[in-house]
C-alpha cells in the first residue's frame, strides 16, 4: 500500500480516538487499493463503518496538490451496509470485498461477516430475481425518460440509467456482483454468456452524439435485457383456487362493456377490457390457464364487437373452471342466492 494511504488511515483512526472514540468500528480497504489494479493517479477507497452519527465528522474530502489525486473520505454506517447486502444494485465489493485492516469493534467485525453470508445466500437464492426485475423496472422508467426529454445531455443521462440498472440486473441474475472500478466493467460482464451486441450498444451510448440514437440504442438495450432476464416458473395447473374469479370478472366489466357499445362511449369500452385483459394477465402469471389477447382484439370502431369479444373470453374461462372442478355460480334470483348462501 501507498505511504501516504497509510497516513490517510492512521489520521482517521487517529481523528477517531480525539473526537469520536466510540464510533468507529473498523476500517477496509476496497477499490483499487485492495485489488492490485492501481495507477500513480488512484485514490483511496475506504470502508469506515460509524456506530453512531458522531461518527460523520470522519468523513472529508481533499485534493493533494502534489500527486495531484483527489480523495473522498467517506464513512458508512450499518444502514448503508445492510441496503447494499440486500442486493438493490451490483455494485456491492465494498461490502463484499472489503480487506479490513484495523478493527477497533470486534462484534461490528463479526457482524459485517455475517452480513456478507447472509449476501452470498441472498445471491444463490431465487429471491435475487425480484431485484433483477427491479431494475428492469428502473430501465424502463430511464427509458420512458429519455423519450419525454430532448436535449442531449438529459437524454444522455436517461441512456445512463438504462445502461447501470440492466447491468447491475444481468449480473444479480448471474449471483454476481462487479467487483472492480468502472473501467473493468466491460471486462466483468464479457465472462458472462451475453451477446457482444449488448456490450457494443453500451459503448455505442457513450459515443453517441444524436438523440435519437441514444433512443434507439437504449431501446435495444432493453429489449435484449428483457429476453435474456427472463424467468419461465412453473404454473399451477388450475384448481380450486381460481374459484370467484369468473363471477368477479362478470361483475365488475361484463355489463359496463355492454353499456358502453349501447352508449358508443368508446373511453369506457377501452377501460374495462383493459381491466379484464389484465386480470386474466395476473391470474395466468401464475395459472396454466390459456392466452387470452383481449387488447389485440380490442375494436373501437364496433364496441358491440367488444361484447362479444368478453363473452367468448368468459366461456374460454369457463372451460378452466370445469377443469379445475368449479361450476360458475348461477341463481335465478336473489332469493335462491340467499337461501344457499345462508345454508352453507
Amino acid at each position: 500500500m501507498k505511504q501516504v494511504n497509510h497516513k490517510i488511515m492512521n489520521a482517521v483512526i487517529e481523528k477517531a480516538e480525539k473526537g469520536c472514540p466510540d464510533s468507529l468500528a473498523f476500517i477496509g480497504i476496497y477499490g483499487s487499493a485492495a485489488t492490485g489494479d492501481e495507477y500513480e493517479k488512484s485514490d483511496l477507497d475506504l470502508l469506515i463503518l460509524i456506530q453512531d452519527d458522531a461518527g460523520w465528522q470522519l468523513g472529508t474530502g481533499f485534493i493533494l496538490d502534489d500527486s495531484k489525486v483527489g480523495y473522498d473520505i467517506y464513512c458508512t454506517n450499518w444502514d448503508g451496509l445492510r441496503y447494499d447486502a440486500a442486493c438493490h444494485h451490483a455494485q456491492i465489493s465494498k461490502l463484499m470485498d472489503s480487506k479490513i485492516v484495523y478493527i477497533k469493534n470486534q462484534e461490528a467485525y463479526d457482524e459485517l461477516c455475517k452480513l456478507r453470508e447472509q449476501t452470498k445466500r441472498f445471491l444463490a437464492s431465487e429471491e435475487r430475481f425480484q431485484r433483477v426485475n427491479e431494475l428492469v423496472d428502473k430501465a424502463k422508467i430511464s427509458y420512458a425518460n429519455a423519450y419525454l426529454h430532448e436535449e442531449l445531455g438529459q437524454v444522455r443521462l436517461d441512456a445512463f440509467g438504462v445502461m447501470c440498472f440492466l447491468m447491475d440486473a444481468i449480473m444479480l441474475f448471474h449471483g454476481r456482483y462487479f467487483k472492480r472500478s468502472t473501467k473493468r466493467m466491460l471486462e466483468e460482464l464479457a465472462v458472462l454468456p451475453i451477446e457482444a451486441g449488448f456490450v457494443d450498444n453500451l459503448k455505442g451510448i457513450a459515443s453517441s452524439k444524436d438523440v435519437l440514437e441514444l433512443r434507439a440504442l437504449s431501446k435495444s438495450l432493453l429489449l435484449y435485457a428483457e429476453g435474456y432476464l427472463k424467468q419461465e416458473k412453473d404454473k399451477e395447473e388450475p384448481s380450486e383456487s381460481l374459484s370467484g374469479t369468473y363471477e368477479e370478472m362478470y361483475s365488475n366489466w361484463r355489463n359496463k362493456v355492454e353499456e358502453a357499445a349501447e352508449q358508443n362511449n368508446v373511453f369506457t369500452s377501452f377501460m374495462n377490457m383493459c381491466n379484464l385483459q389484465y386480470m386474466f394477465a395476473e391470474i395466468s402469471s401464475e395459472a396454466a390457464i390459456g392466452t387470452y389477447n383481449i387488447m389485440e382484439a380490442y375494436d373501437p370502431d364496433c364496441l358491440e364487437n367488444n361484447v362479444s369479444l368478453f363473452d367468448a373470453c368468459l366461456q374460454q374461462y369457463e372451460a378452466v373452471y370445469k377443469t379445475a372442478g368449479i361450476a360458475v355460480k348461477h341463481f335465478p334470483g336473489v332469493d335462491e342466492f340467499v337461501t344457499d348462501y345462508l345454508g352453507r
